[in-house]
């Protein structure tokens, strides 16, 4: 099985900082992408930014030119670097992976069991 530990959510001012790492651990044969979704209370959960094997990136359109996501393959670890944040970014940020577990045949998604991120005065 895969685990996924997601860290770095906290308290911060509008417009400040902060950067979440995700990071997946087990039985890991190969990580095809790695993402980060959001959920803010009484909201639908949505997909913040996510990257591929081959580096290539996608972002919501909300977030584009203020987040990036970076991923580390030698250590299974997935970033997510968010700036200028907004109040009504407050949510639990989820990491997400599909991976190819060791002697299984086909890809599995995984998730963290999440983050808070507030952004508030």
């Amino acid at each position: 099985q895969v685990q996924l530990v997601e860290s770095g959510g906290g308290l911060v001012q509008p417009g400040g900082s902060l950067r979440l790492s995700c990071t997946a651990s087990g039985s890991i044969f190969r990580i095809n992408a790695m993402g980060w979704y959001r959920q803010a209370p009484g909201m639908e959960r949505e997909l913040v930014a996510a990257i591929i094997s081959g580096g290539s990136t996608y972002y919501a359109d909300s977030v584009k030119g203020r987040f990036t996501i970076s991923r580390d393959n030698a250590k299974n670890t997935a970033y997510l670097q968010m700036n200028g944040l907004k109040p009504e970014e407050t949510a639990v940020y989820y990491c997400n992976a599909n991976v190819v577990t060791i002697g299984m045949p086909s890809d599995m998604t995984y998730w963290g069991e999440g983050t808070l991120v507030t952004v508030s005065s």
